[in-house]
């Protein structure tokens, strides 16, 4: 089964619950284990934070989400200035604070991009591999 959909949302940080919601629910009704569903979200709640923080006077952001059989892909697209990857990391001895972001979304999804689209905006895209739980099925007297 496949799900897709897009949502545009207010460049605030209480659109970040709402947009957790709707992915855990949907990967929820695609019986995902629970770890990969948790790392979904994470990643996805690190990339939609930087756009509330980063991306200017801008009032809204997108998230599109389309979850296969195996694989969930997530792109944020905002209209932010966008920023320089090799700059963002964080340097060697830091406690994390700039940069933790990215450092967590590396970690959590299977590949990670930031990429400017051709109309201009910047969107970063999240892809992981979906684990699934076998689902218990109880056989009819």
């Amino acid at each position: 089964m496949d799900i897709s959909f897009s949502v545009r949302l207010p460049r605030d940080a209480r659109s970040l619950p709402l947009m957790r919601g709707l992915v855990r629910q949907a990967l929820e009704h695609l019986d995902v284990a629970d770890q990969t569903i948790q790392e979904i979200v994470l990643a996805l709640t690190e990339a939609c934070a930087n756009v509330v923080q980063h991306a200017g006077r801008h009032e809204e952001y997108q998230v599109d989400v389309a979850i296969t059989d195996d694989t969930c892909h997530i792109s944020v697209l905002d209209d932010g200035h966008g920023f320089d990857l090799e700059q963002a990391t964080v340097p060697e001895g830091s406690p994390l604070e700039a940069g933790r972001g990215l450092v967590l979304m590396k970690a959590l999804v299977d590949d990670l991009q930031f990429v400017r689209a051709e109309d201009g905006r910047h969107r970063v895209e999240l892809a992981k591999r979906l684990r699934t739980e076998p689902t218990l099925r109880l056989l009819p007297n």
